[in-house]
């Protein structure tokens, strides 16, 4: 099975991710990630729904979406043709003899520290999925502590975008 991403522009009002969130757990589809948030029509929100699953479970998936009255418009789109990223917070370890080796890591990817305490350092990536993973690899033997990601969120690229 293979990841398909559904950019989703649906009406920016109370009860439209229930709605949405719903229809995936009646039909049995598992949403793999899912980002949510205005657009630059604050009457609209665009969703960033990534599903896992085959040609079927897609359409499927889109021709429900589609039925609900909230739903403006949606559009698949191409890994190749789209520009994605994923923020992850990280909170790792860092007893004081290692912090220059985390630091280095912090600083290969262009991440952020964002709180430091006595025993532990936060870390603030954007990124790839995959950088994602290559960080948080080299991070696990430090011990991480606590992990938040939001989950994907994409545009097409270049002068291609959704609109009304």
């Amino acid at each position: 099975m293979a990841k398909h991403i559904l950019s989703v522009l649906t009406e920016n009002k109370a009860g439209v991710l229930s709605r949405i969130s719903g229809l995936f757990s009646r039909r049995g589809f598992n949403i793999d990630s899912l980002a949510v948030g205005p657009t630059e029509d604050e009457s609209v929100s665009r969703m960033t729904i990534v599903v896992d699953g085959d040609e079927y479970i897609v359409e499927q998936v889109s021709k429900q979406l589609n039925k609900l009255i909230d739903v403006i418009k949606i559009k698949r789109l191409d890994e190749s043709e789209t520009v994605s990223r994923e923020l992850a917070l990280i909170k790792v370890n860092a007893p004081a003899e290692q912090r220059s080796e985390i630091l280095q890591i912090v600083d290969i990817f262009r991440a952020k520290i964002i709180d430091v305490s006595h025993e532990t350092l936060t870390v603030e990536m954007t990124g790839t999925t995959e950088k994602q993973k290559a960080i948080l690899d080299l991070l696990a033997p430090y011990g991480i502590k606590e992990l938040v990601k939001t989950g994907l969120v994409s545009l097409q690229r270049g002068t291609n975008y959704i609109n009304k």
